[in-house]
């Protein structure tokens, strides 16, 4: 009993928005919790919700409803833009859109202490490269935590005010860098998001890179239905369905990119002895893996798409243009999961000599519509690369180089 004490913890979470408000008012039921938004006057704005009533009460502070049907009130330490507080923190969880992380980190690197344990939550691809490259000299002495997806399905309900948790995963992956700091990390993280989901230790964060399937989903999807070989650039009358819309050329695309990052795989594996890309799965397999039993057909990648009921009525991003419907080419499902996802495994298997004729097509097409230049004769060496994921933004041109800052070899 003479070893039984208060045990303080100190939480910084990131963002503004569902998951970020979800994250802060669970948190800070339990733990010294703080959140922060550097956007615009996001965090001045959050603050002054929290302190004003709810619709149903006149209780300050942020309401969780937990997917138990329980709720919770809690009310966190401060909402601010100080960078400063990362040097309070033990714990940094970014719940922010994976094209802020870079912003984040540059904001921490001068107030973070050692130890801090820091969660991307998801990581999406390179998510521990541009950590190390922006916390420099202090990476070794901190823990990065990838997730492969957020903890549950969540929105608010009342900004600032209340947030709900529809459902929760079962199981969650995630990697830690370095890894010796593993069984540390995963269990103060596992305290933190209660008992679901169970977080699996993944053996690295190139895995959790490489599983990303936004990568692969979402542009494939986009240059299967909007490429000049399948569409004529006329408007439609009606918003066609994204996943439920596969066709059998699409498919090819998207087989195409999948089969390229499994190349990427192996050329890793079998440059790096011991090394384990397990997690990072065929497209198939990853949807016989997350949606098992929602699929009335599973059986190629086309139908698992095609029959998954998680999917049903779901379209592509559409908005009204000359008296009908145009494809949103600047969505997230190209102006995100290219530069964050897909740049990383192309610019990655240039550094293996990997070829990658379906990544090529679609980082053009993407490219293109974006108005940017990531892919430049070949290379991932255009003017915007330094917007991307790809190892080529910060500096690293070179296997062993890119080997030796993912700490795999």
């Amino acid at each position: 009993m003479g070893d039984e004490k208060k045990n303080g913890l100190t939480v910084l979470v990131c963002g503004g928005g569902n998951a970020a408000q979800v994250a802060t008012a669970m948190f800070a039921a339990r733990y010294n919790t703080y959140a922060i938004s550097l956007y615009a006057d996001e965090a001045a704005k959050w603050k002054t919700h929290m302190q004003g009533s709810r619709w149903h009460d006149k209780v300050n502070g942020m309401e969780l409803t937990l997917d138990t049907g329980r709720t919770v009130v809690s009310t966190p330490t401060d909402v601010t833009n100080d960078p400063s507080l990362a040097g309070k923190a033990d714990v940094i969880v970014l719940a922010v859109p994976s094209f802020a992380h870079g912003q984040y980190f540059e904001a921490f690197y001068p107030y973070i202490k050692p130890g801090t344990i820091v969660a991307c939550m998801p990581a999406r691809s390179g998510g521990d490269i541009l950590f190390a490259s922006k916390m420099k000299e202090k990476a070794d002495s901190l823990a990065f935590v990838g997730f492969e997806t957020l903890p549950w399905a969540c929105r608010f309900t009342e900004w600032g005010k209340r947030a709900t948790i529809l459902g929760t995963k079962g199981q969650i992956l995630a990697a830690v860098t370095p890894e010796s700091q593993s069984t540390r990390a995963i269990a103060v993280l596992q305290g933190l998001l209660g008992v679901f989901p169970e977080v699996v230790k993944s053996p690295n964060n190139l895995g959790i890179s490489l599983r990303n399937p936004g990568q692969v989903i979402h542009p494939g999807v986009m240059y299967g239905r909007w490429c000049a070989e399948k569409w004529d650039g006329k408007p439609l009358a009606e918003k066609p369905l994204f996943y439920q819309g596969v066709d059998d050329f699409t498919e090819g695309v998207l087989l195409g990119l999948s089969g390229e990052v499994q190349d990427v795989c192996r050329k890793v594996e079998a440059l790096v002895p011991g090394l384990s890309l397990k997690d990072a799965c065929t497209l198939h397999q990853w949807y016989l893996d997350s949606y098992k039993g929602q699929m009335a057909d599973d059986s190629t990648l086309k139908l698992s798409m095609n029959t998954n009921s998680a999917y049903v009525g779901l379209t592509h991003p559409m908005i009204p243009a000359d008296g009908g419907l145009m494809p949103d080419l600047k969505y997230r499902y190209l102006a995100e999961d290219v530069p964050t996802g897909l740049c990383f495994t192309r610019g990655l298997a240039e550094l293996l000599e990997v070829p990658t004729p379906t990544m090529d097509k679609v980082i053009t097409f993407a490219q293109e519509a974006l108005g940017k230049t990531f892919l430049a004769g070949g290379k991932m060496a255009g003017p915007d690369v330094s917007s991307t994921r790809a190892p080529q933004a910060v500096g690293i041109h070179s296997k062993e180089d890119f080997f030796k800052m993912a700490k795999i070899a």
